[in-house]
Formats: structure tokens, C-alpha cells, sequence
């Protein structure tokens, strides 16, 4: 269909239960930007957008004043982006330009993410856009210490948005803001109450390439692991990391993407987020790489080095992962310079990190 992008970003709308989701989505609805939008939700009943409706196109899909279309997901993911997409092209539905689904609070992000990659047909029309978690400022410090799912959602995100700050203890917040510093160092922190707030700026695609922010000025922590309870009652650690290894020497790329390639394939659903940027043997400008989980973005060629610091910086949030057995893994495969520093320090959690 003419003006439709070559491939449609989805972008992901997660967080926890009860942490404003809905109430973003319906703020994302009525800005004119985001016109030419097709949002993917779970139960259409729950979301109460009736007040938007203007056209029933069948029993799963609206038209919105804005512009959007709107549809339940009652089946597989893979399906329902395939029948949107195979709609669009024969006319049968409006124009859309990007995907936005709001998964399930207690849902793990990575799922809908590998979808994308997973399924032969989506992969030559869709491509992933920008992660927004919700963060609840009243009870997100609670979450963060009881439910995996959260410290998930928080790490994978590119951007977090604080809701019900207005509301919150200050002290609170602030402690808030510092654990998902530490979780997350480099997604943008926002709050949904700042008046001056971009939302269509959201799914700046910017945001999802992250090829000139690679590293955040703030540095990069050891998230504290947080003792969560299981199903029983009893108590284990979610030692979800971030910390960075940063590489005296120029890097082989065949070598490097071995490498990440065989820690993916073994411990994929451990490696929560990977991005960094490389100086690569053979190339005058820095190479940025964004993974989540099994799915690797293409690597991005940046227009030059942010600084004077040539070295390689490569950034890991982990569940569960020794960060100094993943380092000793890199330098004997790559055979490339050492790690000269490895910024936040191993996690608690030890793990194996071999890669064959």
C-alpha cells in the first residue's frame, strides 16, 4: 500500500499490574502524531476507550477519532499482526505506520519481541521499535523486590515511565529513581505527570537504534540482588545486573559476532539487554550493536566517536550471570585486547557463562 513504511516498527507497551498502562495508552491515542497507529491489546473491553470509537469495522476492530485503529488479540500474536498486515494491503482497513501492543502486566517482554524475528512472514514486513515500561512511583519499589516479571520489564525497556508521582513520597521516589538507575542505567526516565511531556516522541526511532547513547553519562551499577518469593512462600534471587566491559583494542568482527551469537544461543533468556559500542578492526567509525534476549538488532554505523575514548564499551543486564567468567569467555574467543575495566562488578548469582 502506497506510504506504507517498508517495515512497521512495533513498539511494546509493558509493565507491571496496575501501573498506568492503560492510562498511557489512552493518552497516546488522542495525540495527533500518532495518527496512523494500530494498537494491539489484549481484552478491547478492559481498556474502556468507547468514548474514542467512531467506526466498528468487525467484532475485534475499531476505527478511532484519532486516526488509529484499535483490536483485540484473541489468538497468537503472530496471527493478529499478520492479519493487520495482510488488511492494510488489500485496502480493507485505513493505513497504519506502527504497531503499539500492550501486553499483559505479569507477561515477560521477550516473547512479543521474538515473535517478530520467529515468524518467516512478519520479518519481511514488521521490525521492533521502542520498549516502554510503566513504572507504578507508589508501589513499583514493592514489585521490583517481589516479582521478577517487573525487574524484566524495567531492564528491557528504552524508556521508563514513572506514573503516580503525584501522589508518591518523595524520599520513596527518589529511592525509586535510583534502583532503576541501577537496572537500567541509559533508558530514558520519564514521568507521565510532566506537563511538558513528549508522548509521541515515545517511539522516536532514535530512542530504538540508541546508536549515539550507547552509554549513559550517569555510569553503570551492580543492581543489589533483591530477595522475591516464590509460589510457596519461599524466597530466592533475582540478580538482575548491569554492569559494562570496556575493551583496550580494536575488535574482529567475525570473531565478536561467534562469540555473541553462541552466548546468545546458551543463554539468551539470561542476557536481558546487550548494547555497546565497538571499535572494530578495519573501520574508521564506532559500530553501535542493541540486543534483547535472542534478538539482535542490525548493527548501526555512527557518524563518529562521542569522544576521544576509543576503547570498546559493551553493556550487559544479565539474570542470573557471572559478569567475570562472561569476560574471561570474551577474551579467549576474540582474541582481542583485554577488558580493562568491568564497571559494576560481578553478580551475586553465580553462573556459568561457556559458550560452547
Amino acid at each position: 500500500m502506497a506510504n506504507s513504511p517498508a517495515f512497521t516498527p512495533v513498539n511494546l507497551l509493558t509493565g507491571f499490574l496496575g501501573s498506568g498502562k492503560t492510562t498511557l495508552l489512552k493518552r497516546l491515542l488522542t495525540e495527533p502524531a500518532l495518527a496512523e497507529t494500530a494498537v494491539l491489546i489484549n481484552e478491547f473491553g478492559e481498556v474502556g476507550l468507547d468514548h474514542y470509537l467512531l467506526e466498528r469495522i468487525d467484532e475485534t476492530m475499531v476505527l478511532l477519532q484519532s486516526g488509529c485503529l484499535c483490536c483485540t488479540v484473541r489468538g497468537e500474536l503472530a496471527d493478529a499482526l499478520r492479519d493487520l498486515h495482510s488488511r492494510r494491503e488489500r485496502g480493507l482497513i485505513p493505513n497504519f505506520k506502527r504497531v503499539v501492543i500492550e501486553s499483559t502486566g505479569l507477561a515477560d517482554p521477550f516473547p512479543v519481541l521474538s515473535t517478530l524475528k520467529a515468524d518467516p512472514v512478519l520479518r519481511h514486513h514488521f521490525r521492533p521499535g521502542n520498549v516502554i515500561a510503566t513504572v507504578d512511583a507508589v508501589n513499583g519499589m514493592r514489585q521490583l523486590d517481589t516479582y521478577i516479571e517487573s525487574n524484566r520489564q524495567a531492564a528491557i525497556a528504552d524508556r521508563l515511565m514513572l506514573t503516580k508521582t503525584d501522589i508518591a513520597d518523595e524520599e520513596g521516589l527518589d529511592l525509586l529513581r535510583e534502583r532503576l538507575r541501577r537496572l537500567n542505567p541509559d533508558a530514558a526516565l520519564l514521568s507521565t505527570a510532566d506537563g511538558e511531556l513528549d508522548v509521541a516522541g515515545l517511539f522516536d526511532e532514535a530512542v530504538a537504534t540508541r546508536g549515539s547513547i550507547a552509554q549513559s553519562p550517569s555510569g553503570f551499577y551492580c543492581e543489589t540482588p533483591a530477595m522475591l518469593e516464590t509460589a510457596d512462600g519461599g524466597t530466592h534471587q533475582a540478580a538482575v545486573t548491569s554492569f559494562v566491559m570496556s575493551v583496550e583494542g580494536a575488535i574482529d568482527w567475525t570473531a565478536f559476532g561467534v562469540w555473541l551469537t553462541m552466548l546468545l544461543h546458551r543463554h539468551g533468556e539470561r542476557v536481558l539487554r546487550v548494547k555497546g559500542i565497538l571499535n572494530l578492526e578495519g573501520e574508521a567509525r564506532p559500530v553501535a550493536i542493541h540486543g534483547v534476549q535472542h534478538l539482535v538488532h542490525p548493527p548501526t554505523h555512527m557518524a563518529a566517536w562521542p569522544s576521544d575514548d576509543r576503547r570498546s564499551h559493551i553493556v550487559f543486564i544479565v539474570d542470573g550471570l557471572d559478569a567475570s567468567l562472561l569476560k574471561r569467555s570474551f577474551e579467549a574467543f576474540t582474541l582481542a585486547g583485554p577488558v580493562s575495566s568491568l564497571a559494576g562488578g560481578a553478580p551475586s548469582a553465580r553462573q556459568d557463562v561457556q559458550t560452547s
